[in-house]
């Protein structure tokens, strides 16, 4: 099918697990007569969830791509994965679309994974829309849970249609005013969405008032409403059950009239490097005018290769075009243009302004590369992604010899395909760390390692990430003197250290006054200075949030070299430190539980032993809690399966970094008696 820009519709379902985004996903494909019959999870035949390990697990654990035709629309359709843990795929998907149709339990109402996703595709000013789910199931509650709905995220969230006859069938109450519902009357909710949608445009409430609903043009509502998508004005909320069926055309038919195609939506926030800074970059969605995409998505298969997932935003890409990547000055040739239909690759023509398509066998495309046609778009990017630090750790060793390198290609390959899995070296201790964002997370790509790369892996705690720092001032001075024989060294140093806030980072100062230290010697300063950063001055972990200002010192013509003011440098800096009341801070973290409720009180108590500040709590629907604390990451090895024990395998926690902060005063003085000082006399 030929298509434009105006006709496509890009949608991301995201949500709490077990909402039903992947059944959804399927019953979307089937209805848009994309496949026969509808996949299920139980019999892992699902177009998303294709993968082997996602099969055994029962649940998403990758972003999936598929696309249906339907009543003049192209809808391009990306199932996410629900899990905390696998956020990464989830948020990256949300590069993509337009539109977020978070997707709710009829049954569970408004869970944390329903805020979290919401208040993403906020702050992406992305256009949000809520499906509830599983309206025809034992225990559903529709109304209660438009209730909890309009409590969360205000009286923007209204209904689009409604429940009727328990859930067996749904009726429209934005463009019908008669009937009944399982929720009341009809015209009750109408008046209310109409009420809400025109007031947004003045234009459209003038015509409202003279001429009264009647009046009005189809094509002015449909403004409207976009405009209410786009602002934030109107969170739509609809009905359906995707088992059975029951709303899911009518859920295509919103889609095809109301929700916005990509000229539409708020403006892609593009950037381009200028200078010292930034400036914003209006991508235009013309198909006549250079290409600029943007990769959210890149998988490493074993047959076809590297695939990249992209979508475009200016121009259109053909088969056999030639395309820069980043500021690349070699382009590539597209031999082969697809559109992904869960792990089938179906090859295209082209792609418009809009579109999702993919490419393979292209390994120097990454994600968040962004891929054009010109040099005049050099230094162009999408601004980033506000993704969760990875901090859980596990330091890995192949289990057979001569696998290192294979080892260290295949995390790399993983690492390539999800932005909260980082790969770490640890160059004091010789380990190689994977960071992912649970205990889970990382398991999961210990299973990928063994399967899709045949290594397999030892694993243990790594070595957290200490830092040190400064409380105080201080003043450091050193005179680096040696005579050999032939030409000495000599270099003088005098410097000032003051710390910085927390996470600012390091700054050195030239404050040399008459040249006293020339010029082309201050950078051998720095050098020395950094040297102690990142080997550490008091228990042997790199420094941090410290200004450097070096005032004053002495060269001699004949005898200064570099590496005497690297000396004197490293030297002076130490010195300093060590009256300057120096610190060893641990990361802390904040961490969040979701257990039954029964089990609080371990859960708490746990908690508390290991310095854990617990800052609420939240009771969800079906008993659950959503525990929140912050708590030094060195007090969680082991919590996993510590969690586990506690909750008989019902309790689940994801990390994300929230500060460094000094750790007591006894762990300090096991860490530096435990620090063997290696700084050399040179």
């Amino acid at each position: 099918m030929s298509y434009s820009t105006e006709s496509i519709r890009n949608v991301a379902l995201a949500g709490h697990p077990a909402a039903g985004k992947t059944t959804l996903f399927e019953a979307l494909l089937h209805a848009g007569g994309t496949v026969q019959t509808a996949g299920s999870i139980e019999r892992g035949t699902t177009l998303s969830d294709f993968d082997p390990i996602e099969k055994a697990r029962g649940h998403s654990l990758d972003a999936a791509i598929a696309s249906t035709d339907h009543g003049g629309i192209h809808l391009n359709l990306i199932d996410t994965p629900g899990y905390p843990d696998f956020r990464g795929p989830a948020l990256s998907a949300l590069a993509a679309v337009e539109t977020v149709l978070v997707v709710v339990d009829a049954d569970r109402g408004v869970e944390y994974g329903t805020r979290r996703m919401m208040e993403y595709a906020k702050t992406r000013k992305l256009c949000r829309a809520v499906v509830v789910n599983k309206i025809d199931h034992d225990g559903a509650a529709p109304g209660r849970v438009l209730e909890e709905l309009r409590e969360a995220f205000g009286p923007v969230c209204l209904p689009l249609n409604l429940p009727t006859g328990n859930g067996a069938g749904v009726v429209d109450c934005f463009g019908n005013a008669d009937g009944d519902s399982d929720l009341g009357p009809v015209a009750d909710w109408h008046q209310k969405i109409i009420d809400q949608v025109v007031e947004v445009n003045e234009t459209v409430m003038e015509h409202y008032l003279d001429l009264g609903e009647g009046g009005l043009r189809g094509d002015e509502l449909h403004d409207a409403f976009e405009q209410c998508l786009r602002e934030g004005h109107l969170i739509p909320v609809m009905f359906c059950s995707a088992r059975s069926g029951t709303g899911v055309k009518e859920l295509l038919g919103v889609a095809e009239r109301l929700f916005p195609h990509p000229g539409e939506a708020n403006p892609p926030p593009f950037e381009k490097r200028n200078g010292a800074g930034t400036v914003a970059v209006q991508a235009r969605p013309d198909p006549d005018a250079h290409v600029i995409a943007d990769v959210f998505k890149v998988v490493n298969d074993p047959f076809v290769g590297k695939l990249a997932a992209f979508r475009v935003y200016q121009g259109t890409v053909r088969r056999d075009s030639q395309l820069f990547i980043d500021d690349g000055k070699k382009p590539f040739k597209v031999g082969h243009l697809f559109k992904l239909r869960g792990k089938e690759h179906i090859e295209i023509d082209q792609a418009v302004p809009g579109d999702i398509a993919a490419v393979a066998k292209v390994d120097d495309l990454h994600f968040d590369a962004v891929l054009h046609d010109s040099h005049d778009e050099d230094h162009i990017h999408l601004a980033p992604l506000d993704f969760p630090k990875p901090m859980f750790g596990l330091a890995v060793d192949a289990t057979r010899k001569g696998q290192e390198q294979k080892l260290a290609a295949a995390l790399h390959k993983l690492a390539e395909e999800d932005p909260c899995f980082v790969v770490e070296h640890e160059a004091e201790t010789n380990e190689t760390v994977i960071r992912g964002l649970s205990d889970l997370h990382l398991r999961i790509n210990l299973e990928r390692l063994k399967e899709r790369h045949g290594v397999e892996v030892a694993s243990r705690p790594p070595r957290i990430a200490y830092r040190e720092t400064v409380s105080g001032k201080a003043e450091g001075h050193h005179r680096h003197k040696k005579q050999t024989g032939g030409a000495g060294q000599f270099g003088e140093v005098f410097l000032r250290i003051e710390p910085l806030p927390r996470g600012t980072g390091f700054e050195f100062v030239d404050e040399v006054k008459g040249g006293t230290i020339p010029g082309q010697f201050l950078p051998a300063v720095e050098k020395g200075v950094r040297q102690v950063l990142q080997g550490g001055a008091l228990a042997g972990y790199p420094m941090q949030d410290i200004r450097v200002i070096v005032y004053d010192g002495k060269h001699h013509p004949v005898d200064s070299k570099e590496v005497a003011f690297v000396a004197a440098g490293k030297k002076a800096f130490l010195d300093a430190v060590h009256k300057a009341r120096p610190q060893v801070l641990e990361p802390i973290v904040d961490l969040e539980v979701n257990a039954p409720e029964q089990h609080m009180g371990d859960i708490s108590g746990g908690l508390a032993a290991k310095r854990a500040r617990i800052n609420g709590t939240d009771t969800l629907r079906g008993g659950e809690i959503v525990v929140k604390a912050q708590v030094p990451l060195s007090e969680l090895e082991g919590y996993a399966a510590e969690l586990k024990s506690v909750t008989a395998g019902r309790g689940r926690y994801s990390l994300d970094f929230s500060h460094y902060e000094p750790v007591p005063t006894q762990v300090q003085q096991k860490l530096v008696e435990a620090y063997k000082p290696h700084h050399d006399d040179e």
